[in-house]
């Protein structure tokens, strides 16, 4: 199956991306990962995106469309995956459009993840990564066996600079404000669903999988 993830940043998509992964063999192609990568490997495009990413704003389309582009073309022709964090403009949208035109992946649905303010705020300022192996936790509900410790790698455990309650909510206004026509774009198409974001994880992938098989992708 072919998807693309839909939501603002903390609606869930990473997460049910990882569990598509591990059950369904979906591989997850996340936006953000790439350009953190990018950012840690002191890369040109990791540079200029970081000014952007600190301050909680859209990274450029044309940084974002180089990325995504690559990385559909170093897939094979069967394999499923899930984009997660892109598209987030119409220009992305359409460019995403010509390139999976290309090599003959059309995108089989576009899950919209509708998920409240307070959910999205209580979800990211409680998010902790590891330094070193990048594992995710959270304090209230995933929190590690040991505080501030990575209980996988026992890496130091911080805050992202994108995650704290002013960026947050500046990131859902340029959310908000940049991809609101994506919604009408998919819906023209047929191809998005809406799914209640603010469930629990393993609620949603219940979820998740029963719209899978209603839609014969299972």
């Amino acid at each position: 199956m072919k998807l693309i993830l839909l939501g603002p940043p903390g609606a869930g998509k990473g997460t049910e991306a990882e569990l598509l992964k591990k059950e369904l063999s979906v591989r997850h192609i996340s936006t953000g990962d790439m350009l953190r990568e990018q950012v840690k490997s002191g890369a040109s495009l990791g540079q200029q995106a970081k000014r952007y990413m600190d301050s909680g704003r859209l990274v450029p389309d044309d940084i974002v469309i180089r990325m995504v582009s690559e990385r559909i073309q170093e897939l094979g022709i069967k394999e499923s995956f899930a984009l997660d964090g892109f598209p987030r403009t119409r220009i992305q949208a359409e460019s995403l459009d010509g390139t999976l035109e290309k090599s003959g992946r059309p995108i089989d649905l576009v899950l919209y993840f509708e998920t409240s303010a307070p959910v999205v705020i209580q979800r990211l300022s409680g998010r902790r990564v590891c330094r070193q192996c990048g594992l995710n936790y959270h304090v209230q509900n995933m929190p590690p066996k040991k505080d501030g410790i990575c209980d996988q790698c026992e890496g130091e455990l911080y805050q992202r600079p994108d995650d704290s309650e002013e960026t947050i909510r500046t990131r859902l206004k340029a959310y908000q404000d940049q991809t609101a026509e994506l919604i009408g774009y998919y819906q023209a198409k047929g191809l998005l669903r809406k799914i209640p974001g603010d469930y629990e994880a393993i609620k949603l992938f219940e979820y998740l999988k029963d719209l899978f098989q209603r839609e014969g992708l299972s």
